[in-house]
């Protein structure tokens, strides 16, 4: 898999780090816990999407796009890079936001990755919850080309064949940077969502024959769409690569069982393991995808599924400035007394 073939544009700060959690360790008395930052990618605060975005925003200055158009969330943290990343370019943005929780607060509809989005230029349109949001984009990408623009679509989270390429790179960098460290790694843990970051893992992983397996911790669909939409978009990603079959149906794994309510919605899980990174290891996460991958990793280290002395590595998928919309939902910590 010679990804140098791929056009891309390199804005990411790579390689993110890959560093020992030890006091979140010794807190949990289980495996060893390591974390894969790729908070720190750079872009507008840094995140996931910043990957995907190398090779995606390269197939639209191929095509010579005049706007850039994607869909997510309200705090999405892929619209948010997407914007940054288009005004680096200096191609415009416009992004469509679904309301999937229905918070009305100011924070959530106006602060963290919205007012991100408005500082980087983009424009905005919102949809009601539960709107067919590919369908969405489809129309406004009509529309645009009918107005005389060269639109270039991007699905929610970046998660096609082509931005997945970003995390079979993840892939083969983490597995560079253990080998280096001699780090064996036991298991492999990340938050999943529209399917882009575990498929391109998977793809990476089974490329160099690591023998890593992978656990998707989801954030939004049920366990049987998750794991069917995470394979498909890895045989996609790996025929398009020209290794196609390299995934099978049992390497995807998702565990579903820490969405609590819904997507975006917090759960007392989510806050806790907010509030464990931060405060045994300085590290901020998100309250949708890391914190909820987060939880999930955390109890099944005290259920055991995890065993003392294993070696595990936790991808930080970023997007911590959607803490700045959250607020009124976390009850933000108050000082103890000592």
């Amino acid at each position: 898999m010679h990804l140098a073939r791929i056009p891309r544009i390199r804005v990411a700060h790579l390689p993110t780090p890959l560093e020992p959690l030890e006091r979140l360790s010794a807190a949990l008395g289980g495996p060893e816990i390591w974390i894969k930052r790729d908070d720190c990618t750079g872009l507008s605060t840094g995140g996931n999407k910043t990957r995907k975005l190398e090779f995606l925003m390269a197939e639209a200055v191929a095509e010579r796009a005049d706007v850039v158009l994607t869909q997510g969330a309200t705090q999405s943290n892929h619209a948010r890079q997407t914007a940054a990343f288009a005004a680096r370019l200096g191609i415009a943005c416009h992004v469509l936001l679904e309301d999937r929780t229905g918070f009305r607060e100011a924070d959530y509809t106006d602060n963290g990755n919205v007012l991100l989005d408005r500082l980087h230029g983009a424009t905005i349109e919102h949809r009601p919850g539960g709107t067919d949001m590919n369908a969405a984009l489809d129309e406004v990408r009509a529309r645009m080309a009918a107005e005389g623009r060269r639109p270039y679509a991007i699905p929610g989270g970046g998660s096609n064949p082509t931005g997945a390429l970003g995390y079979v790179d993840a892939a083969q960098e983490l597995m560079a940077q253990a080998d280096a460290m001699g780090l064996a790694i036991d298991h492999l843990v990340t938050a999943t969502g529209s399917a882009g970051t575990q498929a391109g893992l998977l793809v990476g992983l089974e490329g160099v024959n690591a023998q890593v397996p992978l656990l998707g911790i989801g954030v939004r669909a049920p366990r049987e769409k998750q794991e069917q939409s995470v394979y498909a978009l890895a045989c996609a990603t790996a025929e398009r690569l020209g290794v196609p079959g390299i995934v099978a149906r049992e390497d995807v794994v998702a565990n579903t069982d820490y969405v609590g309510a819904g997507y975006g919605i917090p759960t007392p899980g989510m806050i806790e393991a907010l509030e464990m990174f931060a405060r045994l290891e300085g590290i901020l996460l998100d309250p949708v995808y890391s914190g909820k991958g987060a939880a999930g990793l955390i109890d099944l280290v005290r259920k055991g599924r995890f065993r003392k002395g294993e070696r595990i590595v936790f991808l930080h998928t970023g997007g911590s400035v959607g803490l700045f919309g959250y607020g009124f939902a976390l009850d933000a910590p108050k000082e103890r007394a000592a």
